[in-house]
């Protein structure tokens, strides 16, 4: 039987090319790396500043929330506040965590869809919805569910968004975006996180219109309060004592 020789130019010229496309994209992930790990060109927000954020919101009434001292630490935030805030005499309720930092790199790991599930939640649903603000302007998020247990059953549901250089975005797309166009370029991201439980008589979807709801009425406030963190003014609420109430379940999820 005679055996052709086969040319190994084709498998050669593969082998090449796949090694030289797998040093580009390695290259390409330490520039990220480097662009996203490394501080913006403005200084950390401290939580005296955060806590500037207004305890009432329309007709929502807020609590502080402590975190414990090792889920602050597990977040790699600069500063955060975490707050209950209710209306309608406690019928309806949110969850408002609000971290900052410099450091791009150091909040893109901690998603509801990772946070949760490495906590043992389910996802059940995702939604990328957008919802319009009274200053016409749209506000893009997530909208996620989650849930766990097999007897008992416990439901929540999770609006989650970014703010990047006083833009609003509802991933970390725009992170990568802006790391890629150079060092520095990034002055501080804040990531937005609300959550509700959904009660025995209540649907998702009335679950996720109060957290629309609360997202829409606070989100103003949010985007002055970085604003005016900038521009260094000194408007804003003062801080307010912390009340004593304990961490909800949705709040010991954030580190994780």
């Amino acid at each position: 039987m005679k055996i052709e020789n086969q040319n190994p130019r084709p498998v050669i010229i593969a082998a090449i090319t796949a090694s030289f496309l797998m040093l580009v994209l390695g290259m390409g992930y330490r520039v990220l790396d480097s662009r996203l790990s490394g501080p913006g060109n403005a200084s950390p927000i401290s939580f005296a500043m955060l806590e500037r954020f207004p305890m009432q919101v329309g007709y929502w009434t807020g609590t502080e929330v402590p975190l414990d001292e090792e889920i602050v630490r597990a977040t790699d935030t600069d500063a955060h506040i975490n707050r209950r805030y209710s209306r309608n005499n406690g019928l309806e309720f949110v969850s408002l965590y609000i971290a900052t930092g410099v450091k791009a790199r150091d909040l893109m790991p901690h998603r509801p869809e990772v946070c949760y599930t490495g906590a043992g939640w389910t996802l059940t649903d995702k939604r990328s919805v957008e919802l319009p603000l009274e200053d016409g302007t749209i506000l893009p998020c997530n909208v996620m569910q989650f849930s766990r247990g097999v007897l008992t059953i416990k439901k929540v549901v999770v609006l989650d968004y970014y703010i990047v250089d006083d833009e609003y975005c509802r991933d970390v797309s725009l992170l990568r975006s802006k790391a890629w166009k150079g060092s520095g370029t990034v002055r501080y991201v804040a990531q937005v996180q609300i959550v509700t439980s959904i009660q025995s008589n209540q649907t998702a979807a009335s679950a996720t219109k109060s957290l629309s709801t609360f997202a829409v009425e606070s989100a103003s406030s949010i985007s002055t309060l970085f604003e005016d963190i900038e521009e260094g003014t000194e408007s804003g609420n003062d801080s307010v004592d912390a009340n004593g109430t304990v961490g909800s379940e949705e709040a010991r999820t954030i580190g994780r």
